[in-house]
């Protein structure tokens, strides 16, 4: 396809060699990926979400609520199973 007689032309040492960089690109990228989910450091993960206790506090130094219905949502968080 990319050979003229039993030489390849100057089109199919360009293609090779984009696909080769590409190759080790995606392969490099691949390994990445898959260390980062096998160690739990995905950046969106749950683990970086506060908890709802966090929350209530933030909203309740906000000044979004007031502090009988921070103690009252408190004490439903509490009794959550």
């Amino acid at each position: 396809m990319m050979y003229f007689g039993d030489h390849m032309t100057g089109w199919g040492w360009v293609f090779m060699g984009l696909g080769s960089v590409l190759f080790w690109a995606a392969l490099i990228i691949g390994i990445v990926v898959l260390v980062r989910h096998l160690n739990g450091s995905n950046p969106l993960g749950p683990s970086n979400r506060p908890s709802a206790e966090e929350v209530l506090a933030q909203r309740f130094a906000h000044g979004e609520i007031d502090e009988a219905e921070y103690r009252q949502r408190l004490a439903v968080l509490a009794d959550r199973p």
